[in-house]
């Protein structure tokens, strides 16, 4: 369902005069909610709210071999489940495209960042190694679920335990974890998405707001504005002046949902 023109328009004439129909400003999130852990069966879990937009995160560990090209490091896969008990947009069977992007984007800025050290994950170089397991469910769809999986994703991985290992079946033992968090490092990759809606960027949007996107840019990165991975979405181009900005309110963003979540994780 797309919004209507009538909508549309007004949702453009407001964001021109920098205002929107919630009060906020063009670079400010709605209320960042986190709760951790939310799962007594996954190693790690979190649950993220950014306004009405809901997911949970899980993370489970198991025992696997090695990728061919990295024989000392251990894997990383991260899913997205677009529920339709979240959105009548959302569908069930095979993910689709939307689903498929926010599991490669929420991937791409954990690994690029370096967050995890994956080579402390190694059991026995070249045949056993742990993989880490990052799961997205979509509880409400109000916009954003993409920077709320991202939040929840690094909350989880942040709280999770490793499960203990037994040497003898070279498996591991589930409900049995240990006190050895899994390996990341003290810099927090943030990542945020910076939309375009006629002549504005905003950051956050409400589905309504989304709807009318012409252009989207997801960052991963520090906010300090150290960036370890970009991707542009949909077709509308960019303007050299555009992305100088986008970069400038990412980075600003950043600072933000930082902040929130270095207030869960005290």
């Amino acid at each position: 369902m797309q919004t209507p023109k009538i909508t549309a328009d007004r949702i453009r004439e407001y964001l021109s005069s920098g205002k929107r129909f919630d009060g906020r400003g063009l670079g400010e999130f709605r209320d960042i909610v986190i709760e951790t852990p939310v799962s007594v069966k996954a190693e790690g879990s979190a649950r993220v709210r950014i306004g009405k937009t809901e997911v949970i995160v899980g993370i489970k560990m198991d025992v696997s071999e090695p990728y061919p090209d990295s024989p000392n490091k251990g894997n990383l896969m991260v899913t997205g489940e677009l529920l339709p008990l979240s959105s009548s947009r959302f569908e069930s069977g095979p993910p689709k495209f939307p689903a498929i992007e926010l599991g490669r984007l929420v991937d791409r800025g954990i690994r690029e960042s370096g967050f995890i050290d994956f080579e402390k994950l190694c059991i026995e170089e070249g045949k056993k190694v742990w993989t880490v397991f990052v799961d997205v469910y979509s509880i409400n769809d109000d916009g954003n679920i993409l920077d709320a999986a991202a939040i929840g994703a690094l909350v989880a991985l942040k709280n999770a335990k490793i499960p203990r290992y037994d040497e003898e079946s070279g498996k591991a033992v589930y409900g049995e974890l240990t006190d050895v968090s899994i390996p990341v490092s003290e810099e927090v990759p943030i990542v945020t998405t910076v939309y375009k809606i006629g002549d504005s960027l905003v950051v956050d949007p409400t589905l309504e707001e989304q709807d009318v996107c012409e252009t989207k840019v997801t960052i991963g990165g520090t906010a300090e504005g150290k960036i370890f991975s970009m991707q542009k979405g949909d077709s509308k181009e960019l303007s050299i002046d555009e992305m100088a900005k986008v970069l400038e309110l990412s980075k600003e963003s950043k600072k933000e949902v930082l902040s929130k979540i270095e207030e869960y994780m005290k």
